[in-house]
């Protein structure tokens, strides 16, 4: 049984953000930078917070956040218990 390839992050993101493009057909977009960092930054917090069980120092040690601006990001996107 062999293992399926590992696919970087890095890989994942490029491969949206190319067929992004591709979709658009010809639109010229805007704000593709902070669209890209908002679409990762929600399912990163979801996964962190699994991970540490809720427990908002441990995720912001993992995420090199300070805890406030952890706190700031969970209420931005309403993950607060």
């Amino acid at each position: 049984m062999s293992e399926a390839p590992k696919v970087s992050i890095a890989q994942c993101i490029e491969v949206n953000v190319r067929q992004y493009f591709a979709d658009l057909d010809g639109e010229t977009p805007c704000a593709v930078y902070d669209m890209v960092l908002q679409q990762m930054e929600l399912p990163l917090l979801r996964c962190v917070m699994d991970v540490c069980e809720h427990n908002q120092t441990r995720a912001a040690q993992i995420l090199g956040l300070n805890r406030n601006t952890l706190r700031k990001k969970l209420m931005q996107y309403h993950l607060l218990d």
